[in-house]
Formats: structure tokens, sequence, C-alpha cells
């Protein structure tokens, strides 16, 4: 079975990484553009361009799919790579985080089957990881999708779960999801060729959207409940990573877990080695695990109160 591939990031790399482990022919890869990227902000190759790269596959890096495009070159380039999808025999297209909206005229090509971090209908959308965490949600999962062109609406081929742990962050969430998806879509296509795949429509209830993480969200409100709170920090972990004003200083905040206390909102109740740095909240409090001021490395909180006193102070 011949599959072209379309993602972007690390959990569409792991992706292609298993069906190229698994034998698929992959003779063509679709990513996004080269982006700036570190402090130097020099152009740097998506992890699936790498993975395909490092394996002799060819890459093709369109600004867009849409031909219809008001940029005359983005629809150049749509179009050119339109050519290419047409020219280039192939069974199947793979997507997995592409970023990229695929038009019409490229889902009536080829059948194309969606990796999607969630247990749809549940989270649609760009961020499904972080919005799960954020709500609290008891599971998650993958979802092996057909494509059509709604947000992620088509029906259901596979779907597998994964419980969400007290502990889980979007970091330690993704790398989970990331395997998971990697084998399932090597399921998938097996049975696809043997026609043992039966498509299921969404239902109609509960549906939810995961709209896109802004940085605008990682700014804490400690006047919300500490559970809450507590939800955004893993959330936002590691991106955007969410935040506290202390002192008039930004402090990244990494790591934190639920305590029985009370006191004002935002007050630091504690900054000690013996009780550790422990931030009341709209109700309940947390003890804060692991923070980063500005320019520093992310440090433990005793290790981060030796060089940042917070006993008395307050988070705004």
């Amino acid at each position: 079975m011949k599959v072209i591939f379309a993602g972007t990031p690390e959990f569409a790399a792991v992706a292609l990484q298993s069906l190229h482990e698994a034998g698929f022919e992959i003779p063509l890869v679709l990513t996004q553009p080269d982006r700036p990227a570190g402090r130097g902000m020099q152009l740097q190759p998506s992890a699936v361009k790498q993975y395909a790269v490092s394996k002799g596959i060819e890459v093709l890096q369109p600004l867009s799919l849409r031909m219809d495009s008001k940029d005359p070159q983005r629809a150049e380039e749509a179009t050119a790579a339109h050519q290419r999808l047409l020219s280039t025999p192939y069974d199947v297209m793979v997507v997995a985080a592409y970023g990229l909206i695929l038009p019409r005229s490229t889902l009536d090509i080829k059948p194309c089957l969606n990796i999607h971090g969630s247990l749809l209908p549940r989270w649609r959308g760009a961020a499904p990881i972080h919005r799960a965490i954020e709500a609290g949600d008891a599971e998650t999962g993958i979802t092996i999708m057909e494509m059509e062109e709604g947000l992620d609406t088509g029906p259901m081929l596979l779907i597998e779960k994964v419980a969400i742990e007290d502990s889980d962050t979007t970091g330690s969430l993704h790398d989970k999801l990331a395997a998971l998806g990697g084998k399932m879509i090597v399921e998938a296509l097996r049975k696809y060729e043997h026609h043992q795949l039966e498509a299921v429509v969404q239902p109609e209830a509960g549906v939810s959207y995961a709209s896109k993480i802004s940085k605008e969200e990682a700014a804490l409100d400690f006047s919300q409940p500490a559970q809450d709170i507590g939800r955004k920090i893993r959330a936002f972990n590691p991106f955007p990573g969410a935040h506290g004003t202390v002192n008039g200083v930004v402090v990244k905040l990494w790591g934190a877990e639920l305590v029985d206390a009370s006191g004002p909102a935002g007050k630091v109740l504690s900054a000690d080695a013996q009780h550790g740095i422990v931030v009341a909240c709209g109700s309940g409090a947390l003890r804060l695990t692991s923070l980063q001021k500005p320019g520093g490395k992310r440090l433990p909180a005793a290790e981060f109160i030796k060089g940042f006193p917070l006993e008395g102070l307050a988070f705004a």
C-alpha cells in the first residue's frame, strides 16, 4: 500500500516513523514550510521533515493547498502541490497535525485518514490535548477518522481510550497519544487494505471545540478555584507556560499540587523548605513545585526560593 503523509510536529513524526517502520511505501510527505525558531530565529525544518529527509523520502512544503487563494504565491504553490498529488500513485493519504486545511480538491483525489488526539466528537479542533486537561476530563484518546471538509467531523474508524492521570501535563499526555496514534494508524491501514474498517458517523451529542491556545490564556487568575488553576498549569506545560505576577515579576509555574489551606486569593501562605511554596486561591490552595523566573531555569520550589524569596508576597 502506498501512503502519502501530511503532518508537521513531533506528534505527526511519530506516526510517520510508525508507518515507515511497518513497511508502508511512502512516496511523498507534505509538511509546513520551515519556520524561524530558537534564540537566533534561524529557519528550522519541522519534525516530520527531519524524519522524512533522514529516510530519503521526498518532501513538499506548500504554503497552502487552496488553489483559489487570493495570494498569488499561495495559489501557485497549491496548484503545483495538487498536480504533484495527481501525478503520484498512492492509495491513501494519512494526516496528523498538518496545520493546513485540506480543500475538497485534495480530499477528492484519494481517501484521507486523520489521526486525531481526542475521543471525538469531544474536542474537535486545534488543541484537544490541552483542552482535555484544562477541562478536567478523566480520559481522552485517539480517533482515526475519515476526513471531510468539516472541522474533524468525519466518520470514525478506530477509537482507543487513555486515562488522564492527575500528574499528566500536555507534554506527557502528548507523548502517550503520539505513540498510540502511531500504533493505531498502522492497524487502521492494515484493516483498510482488507476492507475490515467500519465507518461510524459521529454522534451529534457531546460536540465540543478545542480552540487554539493563546499566550494570553497562560496568565493565571488566583481568584479561581485551586483545582482549576492546577489544571491550567498542567494544560499549559510545556506551551505556553502558565504564569503569575509576584512583586512585579512574571514567574512561570510548571508544577503544582492541591493542598488543604486557605487565605486571601494569591497570598503566599508559606515559602520555606518545610512547607514548600503554598499559595491561596479563590477556594483551596496550591503547593507550587516547579517555577521559573525570567531568564532563569526551571527550578524545584526549594531551589527557587533561595534566589527569589516569596514569604509574605502575593501573586497578582
